[in-house]
């Protein structure tokens, strides 16, 4: 597969064209960013605990019966996948109250939820990704009804799944943010990545936060959280 010339550089990754039109390459990078951009700094190895992550955990979400975006990991850094456009809508899951959500409800933070809460933020770091429902969505014509349907039953197996997976590597799963795309055909798949950039991971006996959260708050030992995520999940 040739990689050819960069289409796109966000946040965490660039994305790269290939000879195949409906294929694209991303290349993770260790640059993280917070608070819709405001804080920048670098997290040294987290592109491959993160296009690494991803790629386990998709590959064992498309076993679950989730479609992702995965073809092929490159290299540690790389990784082939389907192209899609992506759906205009952040997907966040909240088992635990923690963040934003403490803050904007005042619940203490890790406070267990008597359910699971799915919310929409619109993506557009312009407008500070507000927060939306599903008439937003239709009104602004963001996402057909039947797209939204499809993600949100994704995306309570994606949690399903995943709060018993990270479990049984010692940690819980309090919240994530996932993101979803349209192939050519308009199939809903998951894209983006799911990794302690998108997720927030706490150690099960002890609370420890093992996530950007350390980035965020200037807790210090940001790279070795990432690499005892990835050391928990059999990937070192």
């Amino acid at each position: 597969m040739e990689k050819r010339e960069q289409l796109y550089e966000g946040k965490a990754k660039k994305v790269f064209r290939t000879d195949d039109p409906e294929l694209l390459i991303v290349d993770y990078k260790d640059d993280a960013t917070a608070f819709n951009g405001e804080k920048k700094g670098t997290i040294m190895g987290k592109g491959v605990v993160n296009n690494r992550m991803t790629n386990h955990v998709f590959a064992k979400l498309e076993e679950a019966g989730v479609p992702t975006h995965l073809v092929k990991e490159l290299s540690d850094r790389e990784t082939l996948v389907k192209k899609v456009s992506i759906v205009p809508l952040e997907v966040i899951v909240r088992n635990v109250a923690a963040g934003s959500f403490s803050k904007r409800m005042g619940v203490a933070e890790g406070t267990q939820l008597l359910c699971p809460i799915l919310e929409f933020s619109y993506k557009n770091d312009d407008l500070g990704d507000p927060f939306i429902n599903d008439d937003y969505a239709l009104a602004l014509g963001l996402a057909t009804q039947e797209e939204i349907d499809t993600i949100k039953a994704y995306t309570r197996k994606v949690n399903e799944f995943l709060k018993a997976y990270f479990l049984s590597a010692g940690m819980k799963l309090i919240d994530f943010k996932i993101e979803f795309g349209k192939t050519s055909d308009g199939t809903i798949i998951l894209a983006d990545e799911i990794s302690p950039d998108t997720c927030r991971l706490w150690d099960v006996n002890t609370n420890e936060k093992l996530d950007k959260d350390r980035f965020r708050r200037d807790m210090g030992n940001v790279e070795e959280a990432y690499n005892e995520v990835f050391e928990r999940l059999g990937l070192a």
